[in-house]
């Protein structure tokens, strides 16, 4: 090789980046970004995202560009809005600004830094995209019914899969040429908080002692938990202590009880899961492992999620009676103390067996692995030269380009 052509070395490849898009809807994609990241130190990692307001704090080898958000936008025309649907892609309409300004500048950055890898959480044509610019892909997996045609391609685009849970929960639908691919970080939280015990979380935030008390809770990426369902619950156990957590929904026509408070969005949401006897939640990736830390009775009620990925991780929790999973909100005091007598039989000891504090370590590690199998002695990038002597620049117009031989 020419002295251009030089292998390169372990330096080299240690600051070569790391590309991350992360979804601003609801913040465990973020947070999870956040403890890989910090992870890797010291390798730079770019992080892609609609709201970087989500990342409080970065660490000293993290930025964020910001993209356009795209969600909701409208196609340019009428006839721009009703051009089919493509079968390869899971969410890619026509004539959408936003969809171009965010896949330029990410595929303008990929091709300008050179990095490792791109990690997607979560986006199918994001996967493609790097894959399409020839960049390794690993797709951060989420649970649900995506046997559609577009995510499996995403899917096999991916020069591997990070699951950001127990392999307990995995879904038993999920392919074995895709398990293989797939590592399990066991579950990915950043919470570092002592769990206080029922009695000294009561204590601290006012609540009774001796009286049973059920905390209904929600993250911030859904709808968050129906108010009416919750009123036929509180007068089921008039003798208990209801308390809702996090986002709620009302439809106007709930009727208010005593022992039904709505403590609403807080910081301090293992206290609460920590004073509960049972704890119902909509089963979201990072909620459902943060409950589990504190090993609770729990009743999963999925929140209409695409791909039911909601109903799906409740499913497999259910299936190792680490929860009672529920379909919908309970309509009648019977089912609400069926649902709560089941609840009193989830093996609580093996729910925070599902919780792993190493898991951004060993997520770190897995995809630091993959970079030293996909790079170790490769060859440096072949356009570095002409890249930044100007040969691949725009041509004008008045210029005749040649037909190919």
């Amino acid at each position: 090789m020419s002295s251009l052509q030089t292998l390169a070395n372990d330096t080299e490849l240690s600051r070569r980046p790391v590309g991350y898009f992360v979804h601003h809807h609801g913040h465990g994609h973020a947070k999870r970004c956040l403890a890989i990241a910090q992870e890797m130190h010291p390798r730079p990692v770019t992080i892609f995202c609609a709201k970087p307001e989500i990342f409080p704090e970065l660490p000293d080898n993290a930025e964020v560009v910001q993209i356009p958000d795209f969600h909701g936008k409208q196609a340019r025309s009428e006839q721009l809005h009703k051009e089919p649907a493509c079968l390869a892609l899971d969410c890619a309409p026509v004539g959408v600004s936003a969809i171009r300004g965010s896949g330029g500048i990410i595929a303008s950055w990929l091709a300008r830094e050179d990095p490792v890898l791109f990690i997607v959480d979560v986006s199918a044509e994001l996967a493609l995209l790097g894959r399409i610019c020839s960049v390794p892909v690993v797709k951060v997996r989420m649970h649900g019914d995506r046997e559609d045609a577009a995510h499996q391609a995403a899917y096999s685009a991916c020069a591997a899969m990070l699951a950001p849970y127990s392999e307990v929960l995995e879904q038993q639908d999920w392919p074995e040429h895709f398990r293989k691919r797939t590592f399990y970080t066991g579950g990915l939280i950043d919470t570092r908080k002592p769990v206080p015990d029922k009695a000294a979380a009561r204590k601290q935030l006012g609540l009774p002692e001796d009286q049973q008390i059920f905390v209904a809770v929600a993250g911030n990426g859904g709808v968050g938990v129906p108010i009416a369902p919750v009123t036929l619950a509180a007068r089921a156990y008039p003798d208990a202590l209801w308390l809702t957590v996090g986002k709620t929904v009302r439809y106007g026509h709930e009727t208010d009880f005593a022992n039904l408070v709505d403590i609403g969005w807080i910081t301090n949401v293992t206290d609460y899961l920590a004073a509960a006897d049972v704890v119902i939640a909509t089963p979201g990736d990072t909620l459902t492992h943060e409950i589990a830390r504190v090993g609770r009775p729990l009743v999963c009620i999925p929140e209409w999620c695409y791909y039911d990925e909601q109903a799906c991780k409740a499913e497999a929790l259910a299936a190792h009676n680490l929860a009672v999973y529920s379909p919908r909100w309970p309509a009648s005091f019977a089912q609400w103390r069926a649902l709560v007598d089941k609840a009193y039989q989830c093996d609580v000891v093996a729910q925070r067996e599902l919780v792993d504090n190493q898991a951004a370590k060993r997520a770190a590690g897995c995809l630091e692995g993959l970079i030293q199998d996909l790079w170790q002695k490769s060859a440096p990038d072949e356009l570095i030269g002409e890249r930044y002597t100007g040969k691949y620049q725009a041509v004008p117009a008045s210029v005749a380009i040649p037909d190919a031989d």
